[in-house]
């Protein structure tokens, strides 16, 4: 009988695991219709916030919807605009860093060889490219660009979201039979989302007016490119930040030499530790819910399924999966997993007290 049991358990875990494998490769495979859908949820979720208060200042639901796409419309084409016009005038400008460029990776060369580092100057050509190095980042740039290539697709689907969206809590009712209990935890994903979405934005914008300001004072050329790529990358958690300061920072090395790239990282490591560490925690309240490794690990996961969407929506797709997973007493142990140590200590702690007072009950 326990040969029996172990070897079904085995078995159960093993389909499992299958199971799992085939999601994760079904998504990666429709990734093109997965990535839309998932964006349009999301933001449906943040836009239901401002259309709530327009209609509790007796607008009609439809009016209110028009008013708020209209609006976020109007904030995509100004964002896409800023970052276009800028990649345009810094890939027409990468020439005139060249010479920079070359001379620094020269020197750079010769330091390298008086160390017994033999490199060829012949080598060092093909080594060093600086134009290929430069218009890097114009090509990085294109490729979040590009995430926007669905733009009316993601809209319409917000749309039919949010027309929809009065009746979905009748409907989920409907499939769970009546149980206002059962669905409740769907308030809760919908509060902890629009929450961590919220203030992340609120934290990204000051990111970048921030790190604006301190290029210009610097001189960095095209600061506002370098302030948006900072505020657009702070939505990926932990390497967002380094992400964006190494394009800017390259860039300030080119223009000023090391005196100035000091300057820059300086600035970035000073913005992104005041907002990230100090500011970003004390008005997120009690945080995510998750451990900074299932953060890190769910950016790797989410990021090789749906690429460089799922990098900003793992956080709010993972805070979802654990809000899922804790409603049900066999995966709740999941849930504990991916939440914090602090989560983790009030959970035992409580069994403790329970199992001490079933304990006394007995005796």
């Amino acid at each position: 009988m326990n040969g029996k049991g172990i070897g079904s358990t085995g078995g159960f875990l093993v389909i499992k695991i299958a199971s799992f494998i085939i999601i994760a490769a079904g998504m990666m495979y429709a990734k093109s219709i997965i990535t839309p859908f998932l964006l349009a949820v999301f933001i449906s979720i943040v836009c239901a916030q401002p259309i709530s208060w327009l209609e509790k200042k007796r607008l009609p639901g439809w009016l209110a919807i028009v008013i708020v796409l209209l609006a976020l419309m109007s904030l995509f084409s100004g964002f896409a605009f800023l970052i276009g016009g800028a990649v345009s005038s810094f890939s027409l400008n990468v020439a005139k860093y060249e010479t920079t460029l070359t001379a620094i990776s020269n020197s750079y060369i010769r330091f390298l060889n008086e160390k017994g580092v033999n490199i060829p100057v012949d080598q060092s050509i093909s080594l060093v490219q600086p134009a290929k190095i430069l218009e890097f980042t114009a090509s990085a740039l294109n490729g979040v660009l590009s995430m926007m290539g669905n733009t009316f697709l993601i809209f319409l689907i917000v749309l039919f979201i949010l027309l929809e969206s009065a009746s979905f809590s009748d409907k989920a009712k409907m499939m769970l039979r009546g149980s206002d209990q059962s669905i409740s935890y769907f308030s809760i994903i919908l509060k902890n989302i629009r929450h961590y979405l919220a203030i992340k934005t609120l934290v990204c914008l000051l990111t970048g007016i921030s790190i604006y300001l301190a290029l210009k004072i610097i001189g960095v050329d095209y600061p506002l490119l370098w302030a948006l790529i900072a505020a657009l990358m702070n939505y990926i958690p932990n390497i967002g930040s380094i992400i964006a300061a190494v394009p800017a920072v390259l860039f300030a090395l080119v223009q000023f030499g090391i005196g100035g790239a000091l300057w820059t990282l300086g600035s970035f490591l000073l913005v992104n530790n005041v907002l990230g560490n100090f500011f970003e925690p004390r008005i997120m309240g009690r945080g995510l819910g998750l451990s900074t490794l299932v953060v890190f690990l769910s950016l790797l996961f989410w990021g090789l399924i749906l690429g460089t969407a799922g990098m900003f929506l793992s956080v709010p797709l993972t805070m979802t999966i654990k809000i899922i997973l804790e409603q049900n007493e066999k995966t709740r142990w999941v849930a504990t997993l991916l939440g914090t140590p602090a989560e983790a200590k009030i959970q035992l702690q409580h069994l403790e007290q329970v199992t001490k007072k079933d304990h006394n009950k007995v005796v």
